[in-house]
């Protein structure tokens, strides 16, 4: 790794230098260590389109699910009628 030689002066909350140093030594890393890599790992662009595909395909399982629930209240819909049926049937 080049030698590090560059500042770059960045203001956090108390609470947030907390957390970051909580998790830099939760890490084994040193603040500076711990934030330049969580700044080269970062990548808003494939991050969108994760969350992206994660949405679309959330989408087509809650229409499954919808379908699949619709279906089973026809049935018990069907079901009951025919029951209904059944039952005027024997006492009549």
């Amino acid at each position: 790794m080049a030698t590090a030689t560059e500042r770059i002066p960045v203001l956090v909350s108390s609470s947030e230098k907390s957390r970051i140093a909580r998790m830099a030594k939760d890490s084994g890393l040193s603040m500076g260590e711990f934030l330049r890599r969580a700044a080269v790992a970062f990548r808003p662009d494939e991050e969108d389109q994760i969350l992206e595909n994660m949405i679309v395909q959330m989408l087509k399982t809650t229409e499954q699910a919808s379908k699949a629930i619709d279906d089973a209240i026809q049935y018990v819909e069907a079901s009951n009628k025919r029951i209904a049926m059944m039952e005027q049937k024997r006492t009549v």
